[in-house]
């Protein structure tokens, strides 16, 4: 069974949308989308829902950081 985590790679803020795209197989540009359309649409209910996700959600294991590339 797969589980659901906060993605190291595929993150703009706290991997919540990237974990989520990952587990579904989706873009996790696609699911950012959806979620910023339901954010306004339920005037910002989604901000709160994000960051439960975000505390709730575990940070996947074993899969090293992405540092900034500094030039």
């Amino acid at each position: 069974m797969k589980r659901l985590y906060r993605s190291k790679t595929e993150r703009i803020l706290g991997g919540v949308c990237g974990g989520i795209g990952v587990h579904l197989d989706v873009d996790p540009i696609i699911i950012r989308i959806v979620w910023v359309v339901l954010t306004r649409l339920s005037l910002g209910i989604g901000i709160v829902a994000y960051i439960v996700c975000w505390i709730i959600i575990p940070e996947e294991q074993g899969v090293p950081t992405v540092a900034p590339v500094h030039e």
